[in-house]
């Protein structure tokens, strides 16, 4: 089984909270910090296993310009990590 580890991003924008993998490009949002991380958690692994299914590249990092870590104070900023297992399988 691989194992991927990627960055989680989540701050508060607004009444909600935004989450992002910079690796993936993902994104998501929930009411709650751990909702917003969740959801991240989630999109995440469906948009690796879509991209290995359909032989996509899932690598696709958001720009520097993009990056909240660049715009958002750290103190406003939750950085973590987080790891997603996939299961390679061959068929015919």
């Amino acid at each position: 089984m691989e194992m991927f580890v990627f960055t989680g991003l989540i701050w508060k924008e607004d009444k909600e909270y935004s989450a992002l993998c910079p690796e993936l490009d993902v994104t998501s949002q929930g009411v709650t910090r751990e909702e917003a991380r969740d959801k991240l958690l989630e999109a995440a692994a469906l948009h690796l296993e879509g991209s290995f299914e359909d032989g996509l590249p899932y690598l696709r990092p958001v720009p520097a310009t993009d990056d909240p870590r660049n715009s958002i104070l750290p103190e406003e900023l939750e950085v973590f990590k987080f790891k997603v297992d996939v299961a390679i399988k061959a068929y015919a």
